[in-house]
């Protein structure tokens, strides 16, 4: 496993299955886990520990309301973390400013909100670089998105 994503409901189970999706595309492993930092600390602490044991690389977490769980789960590992805000209140810029400002020295790099595909391709991205058949892989698909679009819109459109 390479890469683990958490969330702390399974009301956030239909927006994190984007992370999923990119990574299932590159054919990345993973685990989902759903875990609330301030409801199981102890399980997720234990978890984390668990998922750094078995190799995992990249932590996506996503987390809505007081969206804490991407910094507490920074704050437990050295590996990198990328946070998903959930739209849950305030059309979830509560969640992407609570994610996106964090203390010094724990850094949670951050996408937009209810985008975990995009996670998910920053993860394919982050493991890239060590991991020469992802690596082709992000090429090729970023060469056939540039070709597919010059073929969609190269001669124009009418307005």
């Amino acid at each position: 496993m390479k890469v683990a994503i958490f969330f702390g409901s399974k009301s956030d189970i239909d927006v994190m299955r984007g992370a999923a999706n990119a990574l299932k595309e590159y054919g990345v492993e993973y685990k989902a886990f759903i875990l609330s930092a301030h409801r199981v600390p102890e399980k997720l602490e234990e978890t984390i520990k668990q998922v750094e044991n078995d190799g995992c690389q990249v932590i996506i977490a996503g987390a809505g309301l007081a969206a804490h769980l991407p910094g507490v789960i920074a704050s437990q590992t050295i590996l990198p973390v990328i946070g998903v805000p959930v739209k849950a209140a305030l059309g979830g810029m509560d969640a992407l400013l609570s994610i996106v400002q964090m203390p010094k020295a724990i850094p949670v790099a951050t996408v937009g909100i209810n985008n975990s595909y995009n996670a998910g391709m920053l993860a394919v991205q982050m493991l890239s670089i060590q991991d020469n058949v992802i690596k082709t892989k992000l090429l090729e698909a970023r060469a056939n998105m540039k070709k597919r679009f010059i073929e969609e819109n190269g001669e124009g459109v009418e307005l």
